[in-house]
């Protein structure tokens, strides 16, 4: 599953009230629902089957029957997570060294980037194999460049 298909499914997920999510099961996807777990978006994040989240079921699942569910957070009956937009895309990938994403976070632009606001997150795909998805701030901290992929509000 490519980024851009994550973002609409979060989002689509978010504005039709659902309680639950499933997507396919990818180290791409694990991360940057971590993330989002993290920065309080989602409650919670499972492994499981398309039948349901089921730990125990994911270990004897085929490849392609494997999901990741995340329990999606909702205050005052209004969505947490309002927006999730794609950065980087196929099309026209962005790379920040330190000083780009020290820029964003901020708040200043950095090229066709805008600044994060109060409250958001951008996703940053790094080379590092210990911690190849971070939060832009996360990245900042231990520094360590990447791709900036999307961001969440």
């Amino acid at each position: 599953m490519l980024p851009h298909d994550l973002c609409s499914k979060v989002q689509n997920a978010f504005r039709a009230r659902h309680q639950k999510l499933a997507v396919n099961h990818s180290t791409q996807n694990l991360g940057i629902l971590s993330i989002l777990l993290r920065a309080g978006f989602i409650s919670s994040i499972t492994r499981g089957t398309i039948n349901g989240p089921d730990p125990s079921a994911f270990n004897t699942a085929k490849e392609n029957e494997r999901r990741i569910w995340a329990d999606l957070k909702y205050r005052d009956d209004q969505p947490v997570l309002a927006n999730m937009e794609l950065i980087s895309m196929p099309s026209r990938r962005v790379f920040m060294d330190l000083a780009g994403i020290r820029a964003i976070c901020s708040g200043r632009r950095n090229g066709q980037v805008r600044p994060l606001g109060m409250g958001e997150v951008a996703m940053v795909k790094t080379q590092d194999k210990e911690h190849e998805w971070l939060e832009a701030r996360e990245a900042l901290q231990m520094k360590i460049p990447g791709e900036v992929v999307c961001r969440a509000r």
